[in-house]
C-alpha cells in the first residue's frame, strides 16, 4: 500500500490549486496552510525551483475524533496535498494516505477514522483524474 494517492492533469497551475481547494471543501476539508516552496527556496537559498505548493488540509470533524482517541495525533496533522508542476501545463497532485501513516500508531480506534479520511482524499484525487484538463 502506497503512502499517497496521485494523479497528473493538464492545465494552469493556479487554476488547479483552486480546483483542488474546491474538491477538498466538497469532502469537508479546509486549507489551514499553504506553503509555496518555489518562493520559499528562492528567498531562503536563492535557488530556482519548479512550481510546488504544499496544502495543509484539515477535516475538523475527523481531526476532533482522532484527537479524542490519540492526543499526539496532531503530529501527523494536517493532511498534506502537494501540487507540483512537472513540466509546462503538466501538474501532479498527490495526497497523503492517512491510513498508511496512522498504521504506525498502535491505537485501533484510529483505524476507522483513518480509513474514512483516506476515502475522502482518494475521492479528491479520483475527481481530478476524471477531468484531466483545467
Amino acid at each position: 500500500m502506497t503512502y499517497y494517492y496521485h494523479t497528473i492533469v493538464a492545465g494552469n497551475f493556479d487554476r488547479i490549486i483552486e480546483k483542488v481547494t474546491l474538491l477538498l471543501q466538497e469532502q469537508g476539508f479546509g486549507i489551514l496552510t499553504e506553503i509555496d516552496l518555489q518562493k520559499t527556496l528562492k528567498k531562503k537559498l536563492d535557488v530556482s525551483f519548479k512550481k510546488y505548493k504544499i496544502l495543509g488540509a484539515c477535516n475538523p470533524s475527523f481531526a476532533y475524533q482522532a484527537l479524542q482517541v490519540e492526543d499526539k495525533i496532531g503530529t501527523l496533522l494536517p493532511c498534506n496535498i502537494i501540487v507540483q508542476e512537472i513540466e509546462d501545463n503538466k501538474i501532479e497532485i498527490a495526497a497523503i494516505n492517512p491510513f498508511v501513516s496512522m498504521q504506525s500508531i498502535e491505537n485501533n480506534d484510529l483505524e476507522n477514522i483513518a480509513q474514512e479520511v483516506s476515502k475522502k482524499l482518494k475521492k479528491v484525487i479520483q475527481n481530478l483524474s476524471n477531468e484531466k484538463s483545467f
